[in-house]
């Protein structure tokens, strides 16, 4: 029979391995805002900050996880844009992150 005791420590083991996954899973984990900007220069050479498009979608106020997901997509090569499958294998899990969140917080001036 298993005591109280034991089925706290399988509960205990059983958050902090999912706490352990939600941060370190690349389309979880929350980015860092600063280095998101600081990392955006490359991305606003393109794609406006006001949120203007003219043939390059806006990435201004998109949600975190959609930003994650589709800069995943262009770096497994599921999407096809050459300039931006170059761009997206240029950043690691946390600087992915970090844009989006970044992004996510930027207003679009339309």
């Amino acid at each position: 029979m298993v005591d109280a005791r034991s089925n706290w420590c399988i509960v205990a083991a059983v958050i902090a391995a999912l706490l352990f996954a939600i941060a370190n899973h690349p389309t979880l984990a929350a980015g860092d805002r600063a280095l998101g900007e600081y990392l955006s220069s490359e991305c606003v050479t393109c794609h406006q900050l006001s949120g203007k498009h003219e043939g390059i979608p806006p990435i201004v106020g998109w949600p975190e996880h959609s930003f994650i997901e589709i800069m995943n997509e262009y770096r497994t090569k599921r999407r096809s844009n050459p300039v931006m499958q170059t761009i997206a294998g240029r950043f690691n899990n946390e600087e992915i992150a970090a844009l989006a969140a970044y992004f996510g917080t930027v207003k679009s001036k339309n």
